[in-house]
């Protein structure tokens, strides 16, 4: 029942996960420039942890402008969109058994309907700057998100058939003895590799390719618009790591620690995983990416759902 305790807790976790994913983007620059062998930002504050705190005055005070040629209306819309489309999940996350702001039986799908909403605000950005690479950055990110959001959900559906549920607190609780990434491991490459490509994170970037597109869909964003694009990326990578956490890595279980510290620790390690990548990986051929989608990773899927489904009802 919704009452004021519950407002006052939904508040502050918007707030932590907001002001997290402005953090990660200095964690990963600091992991980077820890990768190439160089410094990275540490200037403002000790080893440069004040430096969001100084972006952050950068970006409210740089001149926020709309291009003239540009529909003023579904431009302003279009990273407010971006910003919020996953905040909703995570007032069904089950951080421990206990520790959960709303029960809700359809998790999973709501998980799937949410990321799916995540083209929307790239298509409305392209659409409204008027320009022809944001256009060509749309394109390309229709096509990327449709391939892999197909097996996104094929890719879970062995859990669900493991844990007869949609409800992401019993795909927690049917992980108690055995984490389903060891009987699910290929749905969980397949899971993490459509996560990768829709938070556009590297190597599936292509959207917003800055060697080819210039910075592809939001090129005539500045300003606060820019950052709500910005931290929306990093809230979606929050998101997806938190969905991998609790569907293959057994949520809050774990030997020796508490339930709430072993959800952080794999959370932390499932972000850092995404930026390592980012560090460690080139960048393919766009053509390369959507066929790796529907020839290799489409037909994993499938192997695995039908097996996962022959054996619960072998084992039945």
């Amino acid at each position: 029942m919704f009452n004021l305790i519950n407002l006052i807790k939904l508040v502050v976790l918007l707030l932590i996960i907001v002001m997290s994913a402005a953090y990660i983007s200095f964690i990963e620059r600091r992991m980077l420039a820890l990768v190439q062998h160089r410094y990275g930002p540490n200037r403002v504050g000790p080893y440069g942890i004040l430096q969001v705190a100084a972006d952050m005055i950068k970006m409210l005070f740089k001149e926020d402008w709309t291009p003239k040629f540009s529909n003023k209306y579904l431009f302003n819309i279009a990273p407010i969109i971006s910003f919020i489309y996953m905040l909703p999940i995570f007032i069904i996350v089950p951080i421990t058994a206990d520790i959960f702001l709303s029960k809700s039986d359809i998790g999973i799908l709501l998980f799937l309907a949410l990321s799916g909403i995540s083209i929307y605000p790239i298509i409305l950005a392209s659409w409204a700057s008027n320009n022809k690479y944001a256009i060509l950055g749309a394109i390309r990110a229709v096509a990327q998100v449709i391939s892999y959001e197909v097996f996104l959900g094929l890719s879970i559906m062995g859990v669900v058939v493991k844990s007869k549920s949609f409800n992401l607190i019993n795909i927690v609780e049917s992980q108690q003895h055995l984490w389903n990434i060891v009987p699910q491991f290929l749905g969980f490459i397949n899971f993490f590799i459509a996560s990768l490509a829709i938070c556009h994170r590297h190597p599936f970037d292509h959207p917003e390719s800055e060697q080819e597109l210039i910075s592809g869909y939001h090129i005539e964003y500045s300003g606060i618009k820019f950052s709500l694009f910005f931290i929306g990326e990093y809230i979606s990578m929050i998101a997806t790591s938190t969905m991998i956490v609790i569907i293959f890595l057994g949520g809050g279980y774990g030997p020796l620690l508490p339930a709430y510290l072993w959800f952080i620790v794999k959370l932390v390690f499932c972000i850092m995983l995404f930026i390592l990548i980012r560090a460690s990986l080139l960048r393919p051929k766009y053509d390369h990416i959507i066929t790796f989608s529907w020839l290799v990773c489409l037909p994993i899927s499938l192997m695995n759902l039908l097996v996962t489904t022959f054996v619960y009802l072998f084992n039945k």
